[in-house]
């Protein structure tokens, strides 16, 4: 049996940690428990730990979940959006991490538009160059930034990424310093409508080092719902 309880807590004694080394506040840090192929009792078992946000990375299985928790946490998509999805994400995710195209950001912009809303969004940058990850390319971000501050209905607070599988997280911590040199690229250009409020990076292998690099969101999995299956 995983004990949720236990692990939440060690993970937010980490992030203390690892906050306190970089010399920040570990309040500044959020926990996105990310409950992909987990129950809802293991969701509710997570709050009552203590844990405010939640995590999925598929709309289907993040709605059957949201219309049994609904708004009790904050709901972070996280995994890769399809433009046929927005519309029912819209329903439930207060902030989506996985912007990666214009196309996406037109679709969101539309959809929005007609609910009369602003939806939150992070960036989602490839930092490892790697071909089967998501995300714009680095130097593709501060052309993307410049066609987000003209949208209405779209606000961005932020960048994304996800750091290579590697056994030393030490080895992700180059895609991290990119992400948060890239942030003070965009901060630079001063846009209407896009703030770099949050960075959006780490995971049960690397969250510590994403924090050195200035992380204020980590996404944990593992390290809170145990395997999975």
């Amino acid at each position: 049996m995983v004990d949720i309880r236990a692990n939440v807590k060690r993970v937010k004694e980490r992030v203390a940690e690892a906050a306190l080394r970089a010399g920040r506040d570990p309040s500044e840090i959020t926990i996105v428990a990310v409950s992909k192929n987990f129950p809802v009792e293991a969701i509710e078992e997570a709050i009552e730990a203590g844990i405010t946000d939640i995590g999925e990375n598929r709309v289907q299985e993040a709605e059957a979940k949201f219309n049994r928790i609904g708004r009790v946490v904050r709901w972070h998509m996280v995994g890769h959006l399809q433009r046929n999805k927005v519309k029912k994400a819209l329903n439930i995710f207060d902030l989506i991490h996985s912007v990666d195209s214009v196309r996406l950001l037109e679709e969101l912009e539309k959809r929005a538009a007609q609910r009369g809303e602003v939806v939150e969004v992070l960036v989602q940058v490839n930092t490892s160059g790697e071909e089967t990850k998501f995300g714009l390319k680095p130097e593709e971000v501060e052309g993307f930034m410049e066609i987000a501050a003209q949208k209405e209905h779209v606000r961005v607070l932020g960048l994304m990424t996800i750091g290579p599988l590697v056994d030393d997280p030490e080895k992700a911590r180059p895609c991290f310093a990119m992400l948060r040199e890239i942030k003070e690229r965009v901060e630079g250009m001063k846009l209407p409508n896009v703030e770099m409020r949050h960075l959006s990076m780490g995971m049960t292998n690397d969250f510590e080092v994403a924090i050195e690099e200035g992380a204020d969101m980590v996404r944990i999995g593992r390290a809170i719902f145990g395997p999975r299956g």
